[in-house]
């Protein structure tokens, strides 16, 4: 048996290195996905080549930016709706890209929300992750055996991960209730506020 091991990271490099640690690690990178909010424009955007379908695929511009093999050289740029623009690799990009160009995901959800209840991810946390990407984070998954699952869930916490029950404590507090796919996209100030309002794990 098999079951998704998540993280959600304020810090895109922190995020970075708990993918070089999975790999490091043995987990196979077909079986690890990263979705990094872009509302910032880190990475410039090329509308005639990276579409939500290359990001499922892999575009390969992660070379460019840094990532020397395995699942970073496979990013590619995507818009998920209630989200927005977002550097994403892996089969959880994959899901979402489709769930974003129309194809079913299952369940009551589409997008990212639903690419992870798919996978057995607990719909609560799910839309907390969701909503962590859309205010500026970067969601790590990986699918491993169950046996394996404590030691990727210890790599993951190594990298300053968010505490989900502090940081979702906090956005109920402030009146979130669930993740809106037809909300509109944070801002990079509206995350920059964000980021200082929670205090940024970098």
């Amino acid at each position: 048996m098999t079951q998704v091991v998540t993280a959600l990271y304020d810090s895109y490099d922190s995020a970075v290195a708990a993918v070089n640690a999975l790999e490091d690690a043995g987990f196979p990178h077909s079986e690890i996905s990263i979705v990094s909010n872009n509302a910032d424009d880190r990475y410039p955007r090329d509308d005639r080549t990276k579409t939500a379908e290359d990001a499922g695929k892999g575009a390969g511009i992660g070379a460019a930016i840094g990532g020397v093999g395995g699942l970073l050289t496979g990013l590619g740029l995507m818009a998920i709706p209630g989200v927005g623009p977002v550097v994403a690799a892996g089969w959880l990009a994959a899901t979402a890209a489709g769930a974003a160009t129309g194809a079913v995901v299952g369940g009551a959800a589409g997008g990212l929300v639903g690419a992870l209840t798919k996978e057995g991810v607990p719909e609560r946390d799910a839309h907390f992750y969701a909503e962590g990407v859309r205010r500026g984070g970067t969601l790590v998954s990986a699918r491993v055996d169950d046996a394996r699952a404590p030691a990727a869930r210890e790599l993951l916490q190594r990298y300053k991960a968010v505490d989900p029950a502090v940081r979702g404590a906090a956005y109920r507090e402030s009146g979130w209730t669930s993740f809106d796919e037809n909300a509109p996209p944070y801002t990079a100030e509206e995350i920059a506020a964000d980021r200082a309002r929670y205090g940024e794990r970098v």
